[in-house]
């Protein structure tokens, strides 16, 4: 779930990004347009948002329980489902734990990457990803700073369920390295990694 507030430019609108869809329809309400994808609800642009919502002063927002309760209570005043998004981070820190070359692909390599909870196999084609090292992992449901939403995907026959990231993918200060940002010791596995 990514929340964008930008008061300035946009003026006062809330816009909530769930899913992305090819051919998305809308629903509009009188201070709400609703967003779906068959009958899911994919995104919500509530005007008005500060009568609404406590925002916090910054544009992309954490999503907290606190921001989707108001959400949702606004969507059952207007005779709307609630929205249920998974609220865990979507950036973390993993380590990959291991590096194999792609079976039917020269320049990909299949890691197995520990991010906490779980093991992740993921297709990198970094030049630099090695295993030992620490990243910044987008897991399923992360939407990157380009709009780019991750979930699981299959690459030359080889499943896929996250994206290890460079710098430029995370939105942050290019240092010409060409491959994944490598984290420096002091990040621990499974860390949330704050994406602007």
């Amino acid at each position: 779930m990514k929340l964008t507030y930008n008061y300035q430019h946009v003026g006062d609108v809330l816009l909530v990004t769930l899913k992305k869809a090819e051919n998305p329809t809308y629903e509009f309400h009188e201070d709400l347009t609703v967003i779906k994808s068959d009958d899911e609800i994919i995104g919500l642009n509530i005007f008005d948002a500060s009568k609404h919502i406590a925002l916090p002063d910054e544009v992309n927002i954490e999503a907290d329980e606190t921001i989707l309760g108001s959400i949702n209570s606004l969507l059952e005043s207007r005779g709307i489902a609630k929205i249920n998004p998974d609220l865990s981070p979507k950036f973390v820190v993993g380590k990959v734990t291991e590096k194999s070359k792609h079976p039917d692909a020269d320049k990909l390599n299949v890691c197995k990457v520990d991010v906490g909870e779980e093991e992740l196999q993921i297709v990198c084609g970094a030049p630099n990803v090695d295993s030992g090292q620490q990243v910044v992992v987008a897991k399923v449901g992360a939407i990157m700073p380009d709009g780019l939403y991750i979930k699981p995907s299959t690459l030359r026959g080889v499943e896929s369920k996250g994206m290890i990231c460079s710098k430029k993918e995370l939105n942050l200060e290019d240092d010409g390295v060409k491959g994944i940002y490598v984290l420096d010791d002091s990040y621990e596995v499974a860390q949330p990694f704050e994406v602007k």
